[in-house]
């Protein structure tokens, strides 16, 4: 096993599945919130949300497709996906993507 650009998450999806078709297969797309808890230096408790963009292929889109709805607690693993592209300005427009290769439903 390499432990070389994994990522495991726990966390909500923010919306609902987006599917998407290509001749040979498909992806499906969700955003993940997940949730940190500290306290700071004045005693107060902070809770810090992080948004996690995910691209799910194959088997576990059909998986996503069906059983994941907005608000669906899930664990995944995958890898880190850095993408940039220009837009028609000229301006360089940056994404972080994780590339779903494991999931776990969790709760009901």
């Amino acid at each position: 096993m390499s432990l070389r650009n994994k990522i495991t998450l726990i966390g909500r999806t923010g919306k609902d599945v987006e599917i998407v078709n290509f001749e040979n297969g498909k992806i499906a797309k969700v955003s993940l919130a997940t949730s940190d808890h500290y306290t700071n230096s004045l005693g107060e408790k902070v809770e810090e949300t992080q948004w996690h963009n995910l691209v799910v292929p194959g088997k576990l889109a059909d998986i996503m497709e069906k059983y994941v709805d907005k608000g669906k607690e899930i664990a995944v693993e995958g890898k880190v996906q850095y993408k940039s592209w220009d837009d028609k300005s000229g301006a360089k427009h940056y994404m972080t993507e994780i590339r779903v290769e494991e999931l776990v439903l969790l709760g009901k």
